[in-house]
């Protein structure tokens, strides 16, 4: 019994003789060819859209964006990686027509072209919904921590700013003082060596000092050196390296992505407005239904979705009271009177409009009298009870009650937001930036939610299908 073996490499073939019968009619990458060559790349922004009537020819910019497409749907997104992928990857020797550019003229494509790749995106999403692809019934709001590019070495905090300052100016004063004794050395054999090491350490020291007055002009206790748009997010006591938070607004119906935003918010608490607005204005629908979990919670957010429209779906994060180990009654107990604007507890008492918290966005309410009180042990340690009460209750009860009411509406957001995230960080080496600064990111993560949703397209309809309506 032998092994199953190859042909003779010296054995001639009659192999194809056009690149074109050696992909595949539902290859993924036909898809791609047919919406790319469909954009108004010049209505979109593209740089060189239009072919320069002097000097060397440029690149078609719907070539390196095809490139571009091809390697983030495969997990490639490595300029020098996809230089190499030109040579010898028969799909994009058919896909880019056996163009092979250097890997500088790659990279400098997608960072010049940040805002019209985040377009293009759009036009996808566009292009799916005139087509019947979604209804937008039910849109899911999710948000995921994607590594950013720099080293969490760079993560500085106050303290570390001080330490390293204090450590610089030490380093100063022993170069100044060797600066007064030069004149007294001879034969000296690296002459403005001491000059030299000392501006490079006043550069640092403006450098830092720099730092710190972001941190105080931003109100922020850590900032991200050679990468401010980043910060240090993680869960719990966990690690926390550099990252960005991007944000996605997917139909819970077919999973596709309807809007994305990359943000520098740690948590997602303040996203929820921000994100269905964003959504809702991107399909120009005129009402739209959003899901979100407890993340999102946040009365002002609510109110405002209410208002333009929206209808906001997510669980109220409330505060509870702490005091007693628990045992004393929580807020739940006393009920809101909207025509005196007051509470009534369990003991029949009256707690009273006090003052307004901006700071925290509620109203603070105050029992006039608790002596006496037969359930004062059961209610607070204090002399009289004190209850708090957001500015925007209201809307954020009615955004809690929908989800009481339909408890299925979390499962259908679990389902739909989460796995589009799965898959985009598996096609980016577990969720991480490879560039720096908002705009490359924004022009990255767009390029992956775009691969992500022409796959998601092509498993709802197939590449025949979607080819026939991008023709």
């Amino acid at each position: 019994m032998s092994y199953v073996r190859g042909e003779d490499r010296m054995q001639a073939s009659l192999l194809p003789a056009a690149v074109e019968e050696y992909v595949a009619a539902e290859a993924p990458v036909r898809v791609i060819d047919a919406f790319v060559d469909g954009l108004d790349v010049k209505g979109l922004g593209f740089g060189r859209s239009v072919p320069a009537t002097m000097g060397r020819p440029s690149y078609d910019p719907r070539d390196l964006l095809k490139l571009y497409l091809y390697g983030y749907l495969n997990e490639v997104r490595s300029s020098r990686r996809l230089e190499r992928e030109c040579r010898r990857n028969v799909e994009l020797m058919w896909l880019v027509r056996r163009l092979s550019p250097d890997f500088k003229t790659i990279a400098d494509f997608r960072r010049d072209n940040g805002p019209a790749i985040v377009g293009a995106s759009r036009a996808f999403v566009l292009f799916c919904r005139d087509q019947g692809l979604f209804t937008a019934r039910l849109v899911a709001l999710d948000g995921s921590k994607f590594r950013a590019a720099a080293s969490a070495k760079r993560v500085l905090g106050r303290r570390e700013i001080a330490d390293e300052t204090a450590r610089l100016d030490r380093r100063i004063a022993g170069y100044l003082a060797d600066l007064d004794h030069s004149d007294a050395r001879e034969g000296d054999d690296a002459p403005g060596a001491t000059a030299a090491a000392l501006a490079a350490l006043e550069a640092r020291r403006a450098e830092l000092d720099r730092l710190a007055a972001q941190l105080d002009d931003d109100q922020r206790n850590t900032v991200v050196e050679g990468e401010p748009d980043a910060r240090p997010m993680g869960y719990g006591k966990g690690p926390k390296p550099p990252s960005c938070n991007l944000q996605t607004a997917v139909d819970a119906d077919t999973g596709l992505i309807l809007h994305h935003e990359v943000t520098a918010e740690p948590t997602d608490n303040r996203l929820l407005h921000p994100m269905a607005k964003a959504t809702k204005d991107t399909l120009g629908v005129v009402s739209l239904t959003v899901v979100a979990d407890a993340g999102y919670s946040n009365g002002a957010g609510a109110a405002a979705c209410e208002n333009d429209g929206i209808t906001p779906c997510a669980p109220a994060n409330r505060s509870v009271n702490n005091q007693g180990d628990g045992t004393l009654f929580d807020r739940s107990a006393f009920v809101y009177q909207p025509d005196t604007d007051t509470y009534a507890c369990p003991g029949e008492r009256v707690l009273v409009r006090k003052q307004i918290m901006r700071r925290d966005n509620c109203v603070l309410y105050a029992a006039q009298d608790c002596s006496g009180c037969a359930l004062k042990t059961r209610c607070t340690h204090a002399a009289r009870r004190f209850l708090t009460r957001h500015l925007h209750d209201d809307a954020l009860a009615r955004m809690n009650a929908r989800v009481v009411a339909d408890p299925d509406l979390m499962c259908q957001r679990r389902c739909a937001a989460e796995h589009p995230f799965g898959t985009i960080k598996r096609m980016t080496a577990g969720g991480r930036f490879l560039t720096q600064g908002r705009q490359k990111v924004s022009s990255e993560a767009a390029l992956s939610v775009l691969a992500y949703s022409i796959l998601r397209a092509i498993n709802l309809v197939g590449a025949a299908t979607l080819r026939t309506s991008l023709a």
